[in-house]
């Protein structure tokens, strides 16, 4: 069994799309996965960490901002789009996948389409509650999406979805860590409330100034904070916690690899609103304040966490006023056990379980018709 699985970008396209592999290879050890991505994206690092074959296309997206940078990326981009095109196309005669799985991102566009073409079957896995045009697109030939929200009809042909949920890491899944555990693990006191910060893989400037301008107020409430800057505020971060002598109150990361652990130790979590890490939260069923990035398509991340605020499992506090809201939300969950309890009951009632091998089971099915 061959197949390809193409996309990335961010952590909620790459760590999705690993579940994935992963569900094949445990299920069919012989299996010979490729993957595709983007050349320059994070993929390019993650997918040989996780142990797997990648391809990198030179694909980039159309930037929107007008600047002279972006303006010189766009009069370049149809190049790129020829290339990328050719580059699959060889990749796809030499490989011959039995299937080509696409988990949104700047490669899957190039490398689906010319699978579609090549008479190649193709499956997507769509993550968010609202789909970007690229999906729309592809969805015309694809064999089956697989969705983790309601109503993703008014996107997709209905005949075509599949309720899977989205894919998660093992670890998140099956977590057997316990919050003396995580505590542990971070230097925490198991006594006191934890908060875990994550602004997604790269970071929220954002919600790093909130923190970075409420630092006192960890160390006074006697609070302590989980913090994952992303990469480009860590050295920010952690010089204003030093000055601060607050070390024994927040932990800064520039990127958590034991997001188990950091689960375990938080009583609420403060997070972008990914579909990745809103699948995750449920899972582990952890009451949540969402802050939408505002720098994402058709706006799909106040359209997921909306979706949890409607059913009582998350707050929702805009981008724009994080800096007014965020903590006051944050103190009236910390304050009211039976507030916490309500949500977590909601996330958990929401957490959908094995979607990387109810995915795979539709692997199969398109491969044996």
């Amino acid at each position: 069994m061959k197949a390809i699985v193409s996309g990335g970008g961010s952590g909620g396209h790459i760590f999705p799309a690993i579940a994935i592999a992963n569900a094949l290879k445990h299920r069919f050890p012989d299996a010979e996965i490729l993957f595709v991505g983007a050349e320059g994206k994070m993929e390019m690092d993650k997918v040989p960490a996780a142990g797997y074959t990648i391809k990198g296309l030179p694909i980039d997206g159309l930037h929107r901002q007008l600047n002279w940078t972006n303006i010189k990326r766009n009069i370049r981009l149809p190049f790129k789009i020829c290339k990328s095109n050719r580059m699959v196309r060889a990749i796809l005669k030499e490989f011959q996948p039995d299937i080509v799985i696409g988990v949104g991102g700047y490669a899957s566009e190039p490398t689906l389409k010319m699978a579609e073409r090549m008479g190649l079957p193709t499956l997507l896995q769509e993550q968010n509650s609202y789909a970007g045009l690229t999906n729309k697109l592809l969805s015309r030939k694809a064999r089956t999406i697989c969705v983790a929200y309601d109503g993703m009809e008014r996107f997709f042909p209905a005949e075509k979805i599949v309720m899977t949920g989205n894919p998660v890491r093992r670890d998140i899944e099956d977590m057997s860590v316990t919050r003396q555990e995580g505590c542990e693990h971070f230097g925490l006191n198991e006594a006191d409330k934890v908060v875990l910060s994550v602004g997604g893989s790269l970071g929220a400037r954002s919600i790093n100034n909130m923190l970075l301008r409420n630092i006192d107020f960890f160390v006074t409430n006697k609070i302590q904070l989980i913090w994952q800057t992303g990469v480009w505020m860590y050295d920010e971060v952690a010089k204003a916690v030093s000055a601060a002598h607050a070390e024994e109150w927040v932990k800064v990361h520039k990127f958590i690899n034991r997001m188990d652990m950091a689960y375990a130790a938080a009583d609420v979590v403060v997070s972008r609103a990914g579909a990745i890490a809103i699948s995750e939260l449920c899972l582990v069923g952890k009451p949540m304040i969402l802050i939408p990035s505002p720098n994402v398509a058709e706006d799909h991340q106040t359209k997921n966490a909306q979706s949890l605020v409607n059913k009582g499992a998350a707050i929702l506090v805009p981008d724009s006023k994080c800096s007014e809201e965020g903590i006051p939300n944050l103190l009236k969950i910390i304050n009211s056990e039976e507030t916490a309890k309500k949500m977590s009951e909601a996330c958990k009632n929401l957490g959908m379980r094995n979607a990387a091998e109810k995915i795979v089971d539709e692997i199969m099915k398109i491969i044996e018709s």
